[in-house]
């Protein structure tokens, strides 16, 4: 108690989430006399950085700043207002759109954040959207990553629970449509709510001028999908080469990124993913003290004490998660979750595996935009120099839609199972 009212009060006095989080650790440390764990916490400290995946989030950040100095994002999203029509909101959409075909190249809701926020938000803003609300969207979009394949999180999961990584991704396709058809009717109220100005007409010539110019800009995502798919390269081997194609595209085919401008696009991308990479460490430090004080375990022989409902003990998990996820990375949680909740799920509950690892990974995500950790919502604000308060309020009808899903995958099991078994 000690130690989590501490942590409140590092946060009340300003101190930034991450040294609030290693300070946590050290508090607890004090409390509890086990000074001995401070030999250990350097070791954590690195070790959440130690991620292979980690390394293709500062090359996908050096991919964003390409594309956005070289008009890379400025004209595939003029090819996808071209393709979409004229209507009212039509850049909102858009960027949802993106969102989700970003998702099934990424597959990291941290990446696809950083992306989107140095293409999407300032197509938008110029357009004369609210920066605030493009941010939020945006940021929102981001979450389309955990469920639509790849995903990062069904891989760990599917790896810890012994699953075929292939089913995972088949179970994940309907709850991600779900999320997205969710999404579209938030972006409507918002549109009626903050008066988002109309697609301008475009005219046939001028829509296959836009097609022409995009085709280049297009190279990218190809590079991206066809090397990965075609086993050229790793995700993280992708995202370099990406890079280098933006790169060469804006130097070269668009002419609008300069010499001049590399070096402060890398110089960019290192102050970002410096501050991302840094949150991440101290999130495994303090995960590291969660696991050291078996909190997992003891709340999972609580809740078994409280129901023999299966649905209703996936609610109550639900409402852990969040709360869970508010404070811990997500993959560090699932290995956290997993070993201790799954045996439970399956043994006690009869919850079928792959109904259980969709919910897991879908609400633990909603923690990397919720506060006081929130990794996505933090790098949102650092792109985008928007207040990460202000992003966490306009985000919530974006998170109740999320909720509404989790209830419905609670009750049904067969919206995360059935394409599966069809299949």
């Amino acid at each position: 108690m000690i130690a989590a009212g501490s942590f409140f009060a590092f946060l009340a006095a300003g101190v930034p989430i991450s040294f609030a989080l290693i300070l946590l650790a050290l508090v607890y440390i004090a409390v509890t006399g086990n000074w001995i764990l401070l030999q250990s916490l350097p070791q954590q400290f690195f070790g959440g950085m130690e991620n292979y995946g980690l390394l293709a989030l500062p090359l996908f950040i050096l991919l964003g700043e390409f594309m956005n100095a070289g008009g890379i994002g400025r004209r595939l999203m003029t090819l996808a207002l071209a393709m979409l029509g004229q209507m009212r909101g039509g850049l909102a959409y858009v960027n949802l759109v993106a969102n989700m075909m970003m998702a099934s190249i990424l597959g990291s809701t941290v990446a696809q954040i950083t992306i989107m926020s140095r293409i999407a938000v300032p197509e938008m803003e110029r357009a004369g959207y609210p920066k605030d609300v493009s941010v939020a969207i945006t940021a929102a979009g981001g979450l389309l990553a955990p469920i639509i394949p790849p995903s990062m999180m069904f891989i760990i999961f599917g790896v810890i629970a012994q699953l075929p990584i292939g089913d995972l991704f088949i179970a994940g396709i309907v709850p991600g449509v779900m999320m997205f058809t969710g999404f579209i009717l938030v972006v409507m109220y918002l549109g009626r709510k903050h008066s988002f100005p109309a697609t301008p007409p475009m005219a046939l010539r001028e829509r296959g001028r836009a097609v022409w110019n995009a085709l280049p800009a297009a190279l990218i995502p190809i590079v991206i999908v066809g090397t990965i798919l075609g086993g050229i390269a790793t995700p993280t081997e992708a995202a370099a080469i990406a890079a280098a194609a933006a790169a060469f595209i804006g130097l070269f085919i668009y002419r609008e990124m300069t010499w001049r401008q590399i070096l402060p696009a890398f110089v960019s991308a290192g102050k970002g993913s410096a501050v991302v990479l840094f949150l991440i460490a101290a999130a495994q430090v303090f995960s590291w003290v969660i696991t050291f004080e078996n909190l997992p375990a003891m709340v999972a022989a609580w809740m078994q004490s409280l129901t023999t409902s299966p649905v209703v003990f996936l609610l109550m998990l639900n409402v852990l998660l969040l709360l869970l996820g508010m404070v811990v990375d997500p993959i560090p949680a699932i290995i956290l979750i997993v070993p201790v909740f799954l045996p439970v799920a399956q043994g006690v509950y009869g919850i079928d595996p792959f109904q259980f690892g969709v919910i897991i990974c879908l609400n633990l995500t909603l923690g990397l935009l919720t506060p006081p950790v929130g990794t996505g919502l933090f790098t949102a604000a650092l792109m985008s120099g928007v207040r990460a308060e202000r992003i966490a309020r306009l985000i919530m009808p974006f998170l109740l839609s999320i909720a509404l899903v989790l209830i419905l995958l609670a009750f049904f099991p067969s919206l995360s199972i059935a394409l599966k078994d069809a299949l």
